[in-house]
C-alpha cells in the first residue's frame, strides 16, 4: 500500500518558518517511501482566511521545491460530506447543541486547571449535556458539543512515541458544529483526510490533544485513523510561538530580501539533524537523508532576524 501523505496549510495569513519545516518533513518523510503527497488549503475559517493568502500559501510551497501528486482541494468543496457525518453522530446521540457563552463555562468552573495539553481551557461542564436525539432545540445561537468518550485512546507516534489519554476526563466536550453552523477543524480534517486518501499526518507538536479528540470521533464514525507525527515547532527566543513580536518571519519576507530557497531548506534540515552543516540544498535533494530517528522532540528557539543572509 502506498503512503498518503498531505500538506494542509491555512490561508489565515502568510506563511512563515515554522509552517516550512513540518511541511518540509511532511514532504520529506512521504517521499522516502516512495509515497504520494495531497495538497489542501485549510479554508473553513471563514472570518479569518485570506483570500490573498491561498495563492501565497501555494506559491511558498513551489517556491520551497515542494510539489504534490493531485489537484488542490479546498475543504470548503467538502461542506456536504461533513454534513453527512454530522447527521450520523447527531442521530447517534453522540453531539448535543450548546448555548454556553465563554462566561457561562467560567462561572461554573471554579477550581485551578492543571493539562499537560499546552493551551487547553478546562473540560466543558456538561451544563447542556442532557440533550437526547429528537428533543426540541431552541431558536438561539449555539454550536453542537461532541461527547468525549471516557476510555483511553491510544496511538503510537512516530516522533513522540505511545500516547493515551481519556477524552472526557482531560478534554472534555468539544465543541463539532461552530455557532456559524460549520464544521469545526476537529470534524472537518477527519473527513477531509479519508476524502483524500490520507493515511500519515504530520503536524506540530501543539495538535496532540487534537489527535486524541478526530480519533474520538473516527471512532464513532467507523473511519480509519491515519498514523500521526507531532513535529517540534520553532518558537522565538522568549520561548513562545512565533509571531509579529518576534519580527517577520513570512517565507515572502525572506525572499523579498533575496534570500534562496536553498539556504531556508538546508537551515530546516540542518536544524532537524538530517544534515550536519547548515548548507544550501534543494528539497528534492534531501529526500534520501529523512530519517525519522535524527529528529529533535524538543522545540527549537531562535531569532528570526539574525537566521539568513541575502545572496
Amino acid at each position: 500500500m502506498v503512503t498518503r501523505g498531505r500538506l494542509a496549510p491555512s490561508p489565515t495569513g502568510a506563511q512563515h518558518l515554522g509552517n516550512a519545516r513540518t511541511h518540509l518533513v511532511a514532504y520529506w518523510s512521504t517521499r522516502h517511501v516512495g509515497g504520494e503527497l495531497a495538497l489542501r488549503i485549510d479554508d473553513l475559517d471563514s472570518p479569518r482566511v485570506k483570500t490573498w493568502a491561498i495563492d501565497q500559501a501555494i506559491e511558498d510551497l513551489r517556491w520551497l521545491g515542494i510539489d504534490w501528486d493531485s489537484t488542490i482541494a479546498k475543504q470548503t468543496d467538502h461542506r456536504e460530506h461533513y454534513q453527512v457525518a454530522i447527521d450520523q453522530l447527531h442521530q447517534s446521540n453522540l453531539i448535543y447543541p450548546c448555548y454556553c457563552s465563554r462566561k457561562d463555562i467560567e462561572e461554573v468552573i471554579s477550581a485551578p486547571h492543571e493539562t499537560r495539553f499546552r493551551g487547553e481551557l478546562p473540560p466543558y461542564p456538561k451544563i447542556c449535556a442532557g440533550y437526547r436525539y429528537g428533543d426540541t432545540i431552541d431558536d438561539r445561537e449555539h454550536c453542537f458539543r461532541f461527547r468525549a468518550r471516557d476510555e483511553i485512546i491510544e496511538f503510537d507516534d512516530q516522533m513522540l512515541g505511545r500516547q493515551a489519554c481519556n477524552p472526557a476526563f482531560e478534554l472534555g466536550d468539544f465543541p463539532v458544529v461552530s455557532r456559524s453552523g460549520d464544521a469545526s477543524y476537529q470534524l472537518a480534517v477527519l473527513i477531509d483526510d479519508q476524502l483524500q486518501g490520507v493515511d500519515q499526518v504530520v503536524r506540530g507538536n501543539d495538535l496532540v490533544a487534537s489527535t486524541f479528540r478526530q480519533m474520538d470521533i473516527a471512532k464513532r464514525l467507523g473511519i480509519p485513523s491515519p498514523t500521526y507525527a507531532h513535529v517540534p515547532l520553532i518558537r522565538g527566543l522568549d520561548g513562545r510561538r512565533l509571531a509579529k513580536r518576534h519580527g517577520d518571519t513570512r517565507l515572502g519576507y525572506y525572499r523579498e530580501r533575496g534570500v534562496r530557497p536553498e539556504t531556508i531548506v538546508g537551515w530546516a534540515a540542518f536544524t532537524l539533524g538530517l544534515i550536519d552543516t547548515p548548507e544550501d540544498c534543494k528539497a528534492s535533494e534531501l529526500t534520501s537523508h529523512f530519517d525519522w530517528s535524527c529528529l529533535p522532540t524538543d522545540d527549537l528557539c531562535i531569532d528570526p532576524q539574525s537566521l539568513f543572509d541575502a545572496g
